[in-house]
């Protein structure tokens, strides 16, 4: 930065003469009641704005003492307002007992929107109550004050013009108001004949924008009013239920459906003002990070048939209403703008996402700053904010910005519940999509077994790795039947997934010995064989191709054979801990799981595998080149996680189930924070599984 620099004055260099003054015409000494007046207004009015000055310079400072308080807090206030404020309205313009001050705000009201105030009340009643009911959607503001505009305008203008003009006294309370005499000059304009039909395409149009209907759109919801008030025919109710009826449908009582106020869209960039020596002051967006869903209704899955019931919604609950914004997030911002200033870097804070775990801080870089200079800064940046696990992104995949990754002081728990009762989880029925957790901006995160079509799960001791066998396994219990999944549970350790013994879902029961998990892999290998035979007589590719074929009766046993063709389930493996399955018999273990993962995608059988001890002679190379997908968890070396990775990152995680997530084809991976289920919610679904055996 160029410095500045200024030139000394240089006094009596140069001799000035003193201006000539020009002498004022001599005022009257008898001044006139109009100044008097004038002066005696002004001074009423310089007293009455301090007076206002000082009270609003007041609350706003113990506004700002107070800016930590829980947004549910502010809400509720907002509403309680509204509706006192409604309360009031409602006596003074209805009722005229208000006292002075009722009857100021009354006449006050009438005279601006005149007969129209009657309503208000009422509005701002029904306001409050959503208000307090649930968190106002910032992306709505525009598109609400836009209609309601519409109505105001068009209803005082239509009051005002077809108000009898004769009657004058009456026409500052029951026309429109001062709004509708500025709209009521319409009529002096294209007479009445053509305001009229204006105003009222007008009020049209501020409806339709307020209840977010399309013209194209107006059919279908007085078809829907008319199936709600009315009741919609038989005969049209069963041609609904023909056409979307499935093939094959399991109706248990309750479990998982989005609710429609989840995740939808992306979180929008939270943008802050950057001051020169204070910090920036955030307003982050409402989260469309997904609050908690609440409606627990039953998600409908295809199913081969029986009478199999998937668990009731009510055995996850539900986590609390996430945060958007705390105090530690400006105390956050302000250290990080104190590290740019006493270092020189031309750099600023224009942003941040909040996470249930870390917030990322988006930071954007002065012209010919390099990001260097930023990474360089990370010890720096980890001592002003309190916190050694700073890391640093540089840049954020889609934006010209570099990530500082700080996490919160006010950690949020993700539970299981939440996320499959959330619509990027319910909008997929495929039974081996299962959840993940929440990633860094809020948003819900599941994965598709399927797809991946193998993953490796590794991080250091307690760092959430048993947390997400569980919730990986809950999943699958509380999305499909055992027609659909079937498991096999390798656990050498035999203390983290005994309690999952006796499921219907189990081919076998929990195998604990390592070497009879060794033969446990090669049987895993057999059936693949097996399926890829009937693969290839069917002349199908995939798994599903075949099972469709099934379903259709296309595929049938061949003459004098006994045996009874049925679809095949998806297999899932699960080895809790690799490293003591290759203790015990490394060469057979390893090629039984290089085996199955180069293979066993299109047989319909997946591969997880657990490991604390990410070393290379547990995870070796033939492995990790045929597991594509990877979830590390916080462990102890940056060793560990170029041995899960490829990459450094996993070194810097928190722990308690932050991890990185990297699926098949990601070049980057994705920090998220996992599911936690507890021990009761787990036995609790086992339970109500195991009841169906």
């Amino acid at each position: 930065m160029a410095a500045r620099t200024s030139q000394p004055s240089r006094r009596g260099a140069v001799s000035r003469k003193p201006a000539t003054r020009t002498p004022a015409r001599r005022k009257s000494a008898a001044a006139s009641p109009l100044n008097l007046l004038v002066r005696a207004v002004g001074a009423l009015w310089m007293g009455i704005a301090h007076g206002v000055g000082w009270i609003v310079r007041g609350v706003s400072t113990q506004a700002a003492k107070a800016k930590d308080l829980d947004p549910e807090h502010r809400r509720d206030g907002l509403g309680l307002l509204l509706l006192g404020l409604s309360v009031l309205l409602a006596v003074a313009i209805w009722g005229g007992g208000a006292g002075p001050f009722g009857g100021w705000v009354g006449g006050t009201v009438r005279f601006l929107i005149g007969a129209a105030s009657v309503a208000l009340p009422i509005l701002l009643a029904i306001a409050a109550i959503r208000i307090m009911r649930s968190a106002p959607d910032p992306a709505q503001r525009g598109r609400s004050f836009v209609g309601w505009g519409a109505l105001l305008l068009a209803t005082t203008g239509l009051l005002e013009i077809l108000q009898d003009p004769v009657d004058i006294v009456q026409r500052e309370f029951m026309a429109g108001g001062l709004l509708g005499w500025g709209v009521g000059k319409l009529e002096q304009a294209v007479t009445a004949w053509v305001a009229v039909p204006l105003l009222l395409l007008l009020f049209g149009f501020g409806l339709l924008v307020i209840t977010a209907t399309p013209i194209n759109k107006i059919p279908e919801r007085l078809a829907h009013l008319r199936d709600v008030f009315i009741g919609k025919p038989l005969s049209a109710r069963d041609d609904d239920s023909d056409e979307e009826r499935p093939k094959r449908r399991l109706t248990p009582p309750a479990a998982f459906e989005a609710d429609e106020e989840s995740d939808d869209g992306e979180q929008e960039t939270v943008t802050i003002q950057r001051l020169p020596k204070q910090p920036p002051k955030v307003k982050p967006a409402a989260p469309t990070h997904t609050p908690p869903p609440t409606k627990m209704e039953q998600l409908v899955l295809p199913s081969l048939g029986g009478d199999y019931v998937l668990p009731p919604a009510n055995l996850l609950r539900p986590g609390e209403t996430p945060k958007t914004r705390s105090k530690a997030n400006d105390d956050v911002i302000a250290a990080l703008a104190n590290v740019f200033d006493q270092f020189d870097v031309d750099a600023a804070v224009t942003g941040f996402t909040r996470g249930p775990t870390v917030t990322r801080y988006e930071v954007e870089l002065g012209h010919g700053v390099k990001v260097e200079r930023i990474t360089a800064l990370s010890r720096n940046i980890a001592y002003a904010v309190k916190s050694p696990d700073v890391r640093i992104l540089s840049p954020i995949p889609g934006k010209s910005a570099v990530g500082v990754e700080i996490p919160n002081v006010d950690r949020e728990d993700v539970q299981l519940g939440d996320v499959l009762r959330s619509r990027v989880a319910t909008s997929d029925s495929h039974p081996m999509v299962v959840a993940l957790g929440k990633d860094i901006e809020g948003g819900y995160v599941t994965a598709n077994l399927a797809k991946m079509p193998h993953i490796l799960i590794a991080g250091a001791t307690g760092a959430g790795k048993s947390s997400c066998l569980n919730t990986l396994l809950v999943s699958i219990l509380a999305r499909s039947t055992p027609d659909q999944v079937r498991l096999l549970l390798i656990d050498p350790k035999r203390v983290e997934l005994t309690g999952y013994e006796g499921i219907p879902h189990l081919v076998t029961p929990i195998v604990t010995n390592p070497k009879k998990a060794a033969d446990a892999l090669e049987w895993v290998v057999r059936e693949m064989d097996m399926r890829y035979d009937d693969l290839a007589a069917a002349g199908v590719r995939h798994i599903d191709d075949y099972n469709r074929k099934v379903r259709a009766g296309q595929i049938k046993p061949p003459p004098g054979s006994e045996r009874v063709i049925k679809p095949y389930p998806y297999l899932l493996v699960i080895v809790d801990e690799l490293a003591d399955l290759m203790m015990v018999a490394p060469r057979d273990v390893e090629d039984s799981i290089v085996r199955i993962t180069q293979l066993a995608r299109a047989a319909g059988i997946h591969l997880v595998l657990a490991t604390q001890r990410p070393s290379v002679d547990v995870v070796t190379g033939l492995i990790k080149a045929n597991v594509p997908s990877r979830l590390a968890f916080a462990t102890s070396s940056l060793m560990d996680s170029r041995v899960i990775l490829d990459q450094p990152g996993a070194e810097k995680l928190i722990g308690r189930g932050d991890a990185l997530y990297l699926p098949m084809g990601a070049s980057k991976p994705q920090r998220l924070q996992g599911a936690w289920v507890s021990e009761q919610e787990i036995a609790d679904v086992v339970a109500f599984c195991k009841r169906q055996r």
